[in-house]
């Protein structure tokens, strides 16, 4: 799960920087770009011929903001180290993380995500230090099938451990009450679908999150994919917001991938978002 996906943003501080980043950093299809890319680039040293016949699974989630339905496998693990920048006209907010999330039962994922934030606003002093911890678990209550698609609840609390008054949490706890649908055909597949934020940092106001995404694998290594979320008034002088991001994923093997996004503000650019990134390394077990 990236942080953007968890609303772990400072919203009352001096340092006024975006409200849509981090949180989702973990699924199979997106959440596993994390900065682990970085981290593990001597990976790519791992990709011999002998897999070039291995058939990939289709990975979901991060890279992008709007989350999927599928949780980790039963007793297994997925682990992604990932960086994510955001732009706006108030300055740059980029966030390393780890997400660890593991398959405790059938249908049912836990799942934590421990960032470091680096706040530079425009004009003042940059900050850094523990972002605000993100606890999740999610649970499939029903499969994809012919007659209808598969569908989770992922309900997540943002603990509020980082510095609202450097920029570097909420200023509350934050709890995310999320439905995600997911439906696959061929090489396509698509998922999405949207929660209510309940915020309890100063002057916050509870709002609503949707959004949607729709990707096709075109390789047995390489899935692409884009999606389009909004978000309702995060304060009571705010506006909504609605964006955009384009990404993929590249698998290594069946065990490691390479995830990408990049995108923007469809809305209110300039306060809102300019530009943000996501890159991350994504490993399971």
């Amino acid at each position: 799960m990236s942080i953007k996906r968890l609303n772990n943003h400072p919203i009352k501080s001096g340092y006024p920087i975006s409200n849509q980043v981090l949180i989702c950093i973990i699924k199979h299809c997106t959440s596993n770009l994390n900065s682990r890319w970085i981290f593990k680039s001597g990976l790519l040293f791992v990709v011999t011929s002998g897999l070039l016949f291995t058939t990939f699974p289709a990975w979901c989630g991060p890279p992008f903001v709007t989350d999927d339905p599928e949780p980790v496998e039963y007793q297994h693990h997925e682990m992604y180290i990932a960086s994510e920048q955001t732009s706006t006209q108030s300055g740059k907010v980029v966030t390393p993380m780890v997400e660890y999330n593991y398959g405790a039962l059938p249908d049912l994922q836990l799942s934590i995500t421990v960032p470091y934030v680096f706040n530079s606003p425009v004009g003042q002093i940059g900050q850094q230090g523990l972002g605000d911890l993100v606890l999740g678990a999610k649970y499939r209550f029903l499969q994809d099938t012919d007659s209808h698609p598969m569908m989770a609840v992922y309900p997540t609390v943002v603990t509020p451990n980082g510095n609202a008054n450097k920029g570097l949490g909420n200023g509350g706890t934050q709890i995310f009450l999320p439905v995600w649908i997911q439906k696959t055909w061929g090489d396509w597949q698509s998922y999405g679908g949207g929660g209510y934020w309940i915020n309890r940092a100063p002057d916050a106001t509870n709002h609503w999150y949707f959004g949607w995404e729709l990707q096709r694998k075109i390789s047995e290594r390489i899935t692409i994919g884009g999606e389009i979320f909004h978000e309702t008034e995060q304060l009571p002088a705010d506006t909504s917001s609605t964006g955009f991001s384009l990404g993929g994923i590249y698998s290594l093997d069946q065990h490691n991938r390479l995830l990408l996004s990049v995108g923007r503000g469809l809305t209110d650019i300039s306060m809102q978002n300019r530009f943000t990134s996501y890159i991350a390394y994504g490993l399971s077990w």
